[in-house]
């Protein structure tokens, strides 16, 4: 017997019933972008290597440690799995001149790939969904994105504040961040002794990543380095200050996290994050900022642009975390065939009330035939169906089906098979009740 192959690690399978929950948010968030005003772009999987390595920056943990990377051996062409959405978003406006008539707001739903420790809330292959405005420089767009992620928050039944939290932050712009670097360096290398190998590798090639160390050893050395909100000129504070005030006149609850830098280098200006206590150390669900560098970096023409990205396993969990279950994705009916009735009768009637937009199942037969009716009945049971349609050969030959209540104690009754629109309806009212 063959050997029995299996998804590699920290690649996990998603089956039903799990599958219902991911189509659940997924027709969330859906609904959330259009409210918005965002549109749909879908990227390849795979992209040229340089694209990350210039996008993302080389000293970062996802470039130097995390990517999948080969040589395509064909044409020895350097590729890589997409370990996150933004570059890819900003290659294909860039390629298809796609800002040409004006700015965009677009989302992508899609797996991401990451060679790291699996473990809860952290897989090598994960699914993301990205928002991003390309092309507006204010902090209008910056704050709408972020009260969209609070929109689908509500949408999704988790309380603000209780089950997730904001943190916000400024990273101001280049020449801010060079004045505050030389100041940060000046400070590690005073404290020297206390930092970590992976901190003082990080000293001189990108010191403001040591501030987000999550090692308990190094926090005094990072609660007493120089803020970088001390050295943001007017311009940066004022977009600060408006994004705050949007905020708080649409009562989103925030705290001003100066630690926060997020892990990729493309960022300036605003950053945010939002994350629970309810994951252990997979905190962050959703994060993201403004990173107006990046499409002129990446070979476009100039422009300004911001997003965020979240993670749907992590967020997942979170809901099952706080109790939050989708809706019932159960059928409205389950069609019960007795031995001897008229299969091309009973699919007739069945296709009627799918085309009235009843979601209706019907049990397969057998090589020998419908299975036993006690057999059919407990699988419409399982199903969770609110009836069951009982063609029984006496019924078809009356031209009628018998309609069951499975949910409650109402009354089982006889519908006419050649009418079926003129009853749907009453399938339907049950949906809603």
């Amino acid at each position: 017997m063959a050997e029995t192959l299996k998804a590699i690690k920290g690649m996990n399978d998603i089956l039903p019933p799990e599958s219902a929950r991911w189509e659940w948010l997924e027709d969330t968030v859906r609904k959330l972008m259009r409210r918005y005003g965002y549109q749909n772009m879908r990227t390849p999987i795979v992209e040229p290597t340089a694209l990350f390595v210039r996008g993302l920056g080389e000293v970062t943990d996802i470039v130097e440690k995390e990517m999948y990377s080969f040589e395509d051996s064909l044409n020895g062409d350097k590729l890589t799995l997409r370990p996150e959405g933004t570059a890819g978003a900003v290659r294909a406006v860039n390629e298809h001149t796609f800002l040409y008539e004006g700015g965009k707001r677009l989302f992508y739903i899609g797996q991401m790939f990451r060679h790291e420790r699996p473990q809860k809330g952290r897989y090598r292959q994960f699914h993301q969904v990205g928002a991003e405005v390309m092309g507006f420089a204010g902090p209008d767009v910056d704050a709408e994105l972020i009260l969209m992620t609070a929109a689908l928050w509500r949408d999704l039944g988790l309380t603000i504040g209780q089950d997730i939290t904001l943190q916000i932050n400024s990273l101001g712009q280049p020449d801010e961040r060079k004045a505050h670097r030389e100041a940060l360096i000046k400070h590690l290398e005073a404290h020297a002794d206390l930092l970590d190998d992976e901190a003082k590798r990080r000293l001189h090639s990108n010191p403001l990543r040591i501030l987000d160390t999550k090692n308990p050893a190094m926090q005094a050395v990072v609660e007493s380095a120089p803020k970088l909100l001390d050295y943001l000129g007017e311009a940066s504070l004022a977009h600060f200050n408006a994004v705050k005030q949007v905020l708080d006149a649409v009562g989103v609850a925030y705290s001003v996290n100066t630690r926060l830098v997020r892990g990729m280098d493309y960022y300036n200006l605003t950053v945010f994050e939002w994350v629970t206590d309810k994951l252990g150390a997979q905190g962050t669900v959703c994060g993201g900022g403004r990173y107006d560098g990046l499409i002129e970096q990446l070979g476009g023409k100039p422009a300004p642009a911001v997003g965020w990205g979240l993670g749907m396993e992590r967020l997942l969990l979170l809901l099952d975390e706080v109790g939050i279950k989708p809706p019932s994705t159960a059928p409205d009916a389950f069609a019960v065939v007795f031995a001897g009735t008229p299969l091309s009768t009973v699919l007739v009637a069945i296709e009627g009330l799918r085309q009235q937009g009843l979601d209706i199942v019907l049990n397969p037969a057998g090589k020998d035939g419908p299975a036993s009716p006690k057999s059919q009945f407990k699988k419409a049971d399982a199903s969770g169906a609110r009836f069951a349609l009982v063609f029984g050969p006496d019924e078809v030959a009356q031209g009628q089906v018998s309609v069951k209540p499975l949910r409650d104690h109402g009354e089982q009754v006889l519908q006419p098979l050649n009418g079926v629109a003129d009853w749907a309806a009453s399938l339907l009212a049950a949906r809603k009740s």
